[in-house]
């Protein structure tokens, strides 16, 4: 039985710190490449806010929400971390990703990840079957639906209200084609 995003019942319901620990054990070369995803509003950029605080060493943090070319992107962002990204990175060529600006809702300025950093992705739509395979640690974050859709409102201040429908139905979409969910080393589900 599985909930509305496809989340499994054996998630882990644990802390903020809890989770980072758990995540860092799993952490065992110089150098990682951490992909973070699940539904909007459960708790992923505070998690991996807590994780670049605690990492032990250099890690740039991509998020998704700067990569998705609108609110209708949800897919070509995760084929863009793929094939900007992910896949140079795996291959020891330089890597990087492009900004959307989404007040003027055009492509913005490029950002580099420099080789020799861990590599921390956060995101909806971030662990889909490509980019699994070129991470080292996969990471599914949930949440009780209802809180979910309550803490991803009241944080964009009315920003994401005419679009959580929308949002969602993309998202159930990917969870429905890439199947993240078995794809994850670690399944989480924040209070």
């Amino acid at each position: 039985m599985t909930d509305a995003t496809g989340a499994e019942p054996d998630a882990m319901a644990v802390s903020v710190d809890d989770a980072v620990g758990r995540i860092l054990e799993l952490c065992t070369r110089d150098i990682e490449t951490v992909i973070l995803d699940g539904p909007s509003g459960a708790g992923k950029s505070t998690l991996a806010n807590a994780l670049v605080l605690a990492w032990p060493g250099a890690l740039s943090l991509v998020r998704m929400d700067n990569v998705y070319p609108g609110w209708g992107g949800l897919a070509a962002g995760s084929r863009h971390v793929h094939d900007a990204l992910l896949e140079p990175r795996q291959r020891s060529v330089p890597s990087r990703w492009q900004r959307h600006d989404w007040a003027s809702g055009k492509a913005a300025e490029w950002h580099s990840v420099p080789a020799n950093h861990s590599l921390l992705l956060e995101g909806c739509g971030a662990l889909s079957r490509r980019n699994a395979s070129l991470a080292t640690v996969r990471i599914w974050l949930d949440a009780d639906d209802e809180e979910r859709k309550r803490r991803a409102l009241a944080r964009d201040g009315g920003g994401f209200d005419a679009h959580w429908d929308e949002w969602q139905e993309q998202f159930e979409r990917f969870v429905d084609a890439e199947d993240p969910v078995s794809r994850a080393d670690v399944r989480l589900r924040l209070p």
